[in-house]
């Protein structure tokens, strides 16, 4: 059963009682005829606008097809009314067929974005209006159908319409609708709807269906909407097409916006303006179009939250509130953690792997990907940037997206591939995500609780446990967006736990996670290990990666290319070269002069995202006419580093200083190339953006072409979607070059480019070095950083390990330790088990 506490039966309880007292309010004669029949037709609104504001505001769906449903169950109770219907059958009768029209709606919108959700829902409704107007035997057309009496088939009596019994009956009925949405609020229901509109992807992964909980959302609020219907025709005693315009679906909109999307409250004040908005229009001398425009752009603008969350926030800065002191933090122990062996050669098998491929397009993300993973055994899975490791998780938790897999999987004996992503959370398998893909608008214990479909005392006993183990109970109450860094991974991996999996998927745990974290997080892990969890990880922080796992699997250019122990893994010849890359010839290098003036300098340099701590005491000299190459692992602080540099990014602490003149260009990561534009337009809006135009654009213009290779000259007018990874590298590189940079700065220029075409991006960014520009290079190649650069800066976990140049013949040794274990005379790793 779910748990109802005290302070939620009270708080539903206000509906109720807030309506009997306005009924008898109503029934002394102290509120005039005319405006009783107002409160009862703001009392319908309220439960429409209800129907709405939670849909919107739980489940992230703004409906355009709610006058079809107000429409059906208005004209559903009129025919039944002239038919002998009963009032039992009128109300289940159209709520029924209003929850079916709203799940068909609710599964089929899932698929679209938003927009499409809206035309889906405005065609809903054209042409349900259109119907609703032609069927005239049944809704009498335009000129519309009475409302007779109802009576009741289980001896209630008759409920007669356009009366004073009409107006008690939908105050009664908006109450009651009040108190359902107020116990609704702490139940699961409401926590997985939320969970599928914040987040669908991480939701997938406990079990929860995005398109399940729409279609469900929608079929809820339907219900609502009918009802409300049902309730219009009684108070009016009229049915006309007339209230069931697109007009009214604008004004929802509006009104929910104006009260507080998913607040109850919020309804009640939406159905007072949509019942007065009229009246006030007419005393006011305007249009009633141009009040309600008004009135939602004042809201839009001073209110975006709605009226009920503004003066909810008024009341808190002007009460004073006592609170109870929070529980103190109760963290896991920082002792080291025991060393679990690796289970025997016996051990079950709990899943295996055979030549799984991954293709996206054109693209192989993954390729001949075999392996096994046996009961118990923690198996991590090592490999440089875009090595497939990540593509290789989503296939274990079924979160490939437009993907095409091949190859066979079998987790405990099933055909792993062939089952959803939504039942592998039930076969045992949990999940945590890279940047901790948390549900922003739980709390922590509801992140936990939502796992479950009942939240049941039980159910809450148990996430209250788990929290407590993860050391995060003090902050149950909180939401994630209040919780530093790393009690936010710690929640990611609460939720992973929450159903005790078989086995347990971790992306990037270790991930800006200072000493003290890591440590605490080695810990559950190995707690993991003892209750005999198979575990299958992937890090870049190696050391603790290693720390924790019996076996490792190294991957690059999507296939595995090594298999061994913690210890032994890196002294695999093209596990090594995965990760430092192949050297070529220096010859390509033009003679630094002895002057070597400063571009840039960083002094002292940290910087920070929230809790995460990406680089730290950074000092570092660019010199003009210098090729430096800035190399380490993926999260080491390469990218922050480089934006640094750039001067679009200011550091957290310390200082950048560049030379007076200088002029610098980033080439980011991934490009970031308009992929819908030409070649030509590329450049072009490079030039647009450094203030370029007219004549001096067209020089730049015919400038720069001439640094792209002939085969890019000539398809200056090829969107840059059609060009190849490499010829997108070279017109990322161009598009910077517009603005004539004196630095130059190339974040991953080789990543996901073939061998062929990182010696041609690399031999054209040697051009501009010989013509004496300044270029920093962010790599994760130490190889190829040392055939390119003057000097070479290796970054590990956002500190600068060691610096040097290539031509030293002790640098490069120095360099491969520091890269894996951030020092220059310890061992990488020891083996576990």
């Amino acid at each position: 059963m779910p748990v109802v506490s005290r302070s939620n039966l009270t708080r539903a309880a206000l509906g109720p009682l807030a309506a009997a007292a306005l009924i008898l309010i109503l029934n002394s004669g102290a509120i005039p005829p005319y405006q009783a029949y107002s409160v009862g037709l703001a009392a319908v609104y309220t439960v429409l606008v209800l129907s709405v504001n939670l849909l919107a505001g739980w489940a992230g769906i703004w409906s355009i097809a709610h006058p079809a449903f107000f429409a059906l169950g208005a004209y559903f109770a009129a025919y039944g009314s002239t038919h002998g219907w009963s009032l039992e059958l009128v109300v289940l009768g159209a709520t029924v067929c209003a929850a079916a029209l709203g799940a068909f709606l609710g599964c089929a919108g899932a698929r679209f974005s938003m927009l499409y959700v809206a035309l889906l829902t405005l065609a809903f409704t054209m042409v349900s209006l259109e119907v609703m107007g032609q069927w005239t035997s049944v809704t009498g057309g335009d000129q519309g159908i009475p409302m007779e009496k109802l009576h009741s088939a289980l001896g209630l009596g008759t409920m007669a319409s356009a009366g004073t019994q009409a107006q008690y009956i939908a105050v009664g009925t908006a109450g009651i609708a009040l108190a359902v949405a107020a116990l609704a609020r702490p139940s699961a229901l409401r926590m997985r709807l939320v969970a599928a509109k914040s987040h669908p992807m991480a939701a997938r992964s406990i079990g929860i269906a995005p398109e399940a909980q729409s279609a469900l959302a929608f079929a809820v609020s339907a219900v609502f909407a009918a009802l409300a219907g049902v309730l219009l025709a009684l108070v009016v005693g009229f049915v006309s097409p007339d209230p069931f315009s697109l007009a009214l679906a604008i004004a929802l909109i509006s009104a929910c916006v104006l009260g507080g999307a998913g607040t109850l409250l919020g309804a009640v004040v939406g159905g007072a303006y949509l019942t007065w908005a009229p009246t006030v229009a007419e005393s006011a001398g305007v249009a009633q179009p141009i009040l309600q425009g008004a009135v939602l752009i004042v809201a839009l603008l001073f209110l975006p939250g709605g009226v009920v969350p503004f003066l909810g926030r008024t009341a808190r800065r002007l009460l004073p509130r006592s609170e109870s002191p929070a529980p103190a933090p109760v963290e896991p122990s920082e002792e080291p953690a025991p060393n679990v062996p690796a289970p025997g050669p016996t051990a079950p098998e709990l899943l295996r792997l055979d030549q799984v491929a991954v293709t996206f397009g054109g693209l192989a993300a993954l390729e001949g990907a075999s392996l096994s993973v046996r009961t118990g055994e923690t198996l991590a899975v090592i490999g440089p940037n875009g090595a497939g490791k990540t593509t290789l998780l989503n296939v274990l938790s079924g979160l490939v997206g437009g993907g095409r897999v091949a190859g066979t999987a079998q987790y405990g004996g099933r055909a792993l591939l062939k089952t959803r992503a939504t039942a592998r959370r039930r076969l045992g398998i949990g999940r945590t995500f890279q940047h901790a893909e948390t549900f922003p608008e739980l709390t922590v214990l509801e992140n936990v609780l939502c796992t479950r479909r009942r939240a049941s005392a039980d159910n809450r006993a148990r996430a209250a446990e788990l929290l407590e183990r993860v050391g995060l109970a003090h902050v149950a109450d909180r939401y994630p967006a209040e919780l530093p860094f790393g009690l936010h991974k710690r929640l990611d991996l609460a939720r992973a736990l929450a159903e005790e999996p078989e086995l347990l998927v971790l992306d990037e745990p270790f991930g800006g996670l200072d000493a003290t974290e890591r440590t605490l997080l080695t810990r559950q892990i190995v707690a993991q290990q003892q209750r005999g969890t198979a575990v299958v990880i992937i890090d870049h922080v190696l050391d603790d990666l290693f720390a924790v796992a019996h076996r490792v699997v190294a991957f690059d250019f999507g296939r595995p290319i090594g298999e061994g122990e913690p210890g032994t893994i890196l002294d695999d010849p093209r596990v090594r070269s995965s990760y430092l890359g192949e050297g070529g010839a220096r010859g390509e290098l033009p003679s630094r002069d002895g002057s070597l003036q400063t571009a840039v300098h960083l002094d002292g340099v940290d910087h920070a995202y929230g809790g995460v701590t990406a680089l730290h005491g950074v000092d570092l000299t660019v010199p003009r006419g210098s090729v430096i190459g800035i190399v380490g692992a993926n999260g080491a602080g390469k990218s922050t580093l480089g934006r640094i540099l750039h001067g679009t990014l200011p550091p957290t602490r310390g200082r950048r200083s560049a030379a007076g003149d200088l002029r610098s260009a980033l080439v980011p990561e991934g490009r970031a190339l308009f992929k819908t534009l030409s070649v030509r337009e590329n450049l072009e809006v490079a030039a647009y953006a450094a203030g370029i135009k007219g004549a001096a654009l067209r020089a730049r213009l015919t400038e720069t072409a001439e640094w792209l290779p002939p085969r890019l000259r000539e398809r200056m007018g090829v969107p840059a979607a059609g060009l190849s990874g490499g010829e997108q590298q070279i017109l990322a590189v161009a598009r910077a070059l517009m603005a004539r940079p004196d630095l130059l700065i190339v974040d991953e220029p080789a990543l996901g480019l073939s061998p062929a075409m990182v010696d041609e991006v690399y031999a054209r960014i040697g051009r501009l070095a010989h013509d004496g520009m300044t270029v920093v290079l962010l790599e994760q190649s130490l190889g190829r950083a040392a055939s390119a650069c003057h000097e070479v800066v290796v970054l590990h976990e956002g500190g600068i390990a060691v610096r040097g140049e290539p031509a030293d013949p002790t640098f490069l040794a120095d360099a491969e330790r520091a890269y894996f274990d951030g020092q220059d005379d310890a061992p990488v790793a020891t083996a576990r088990g």
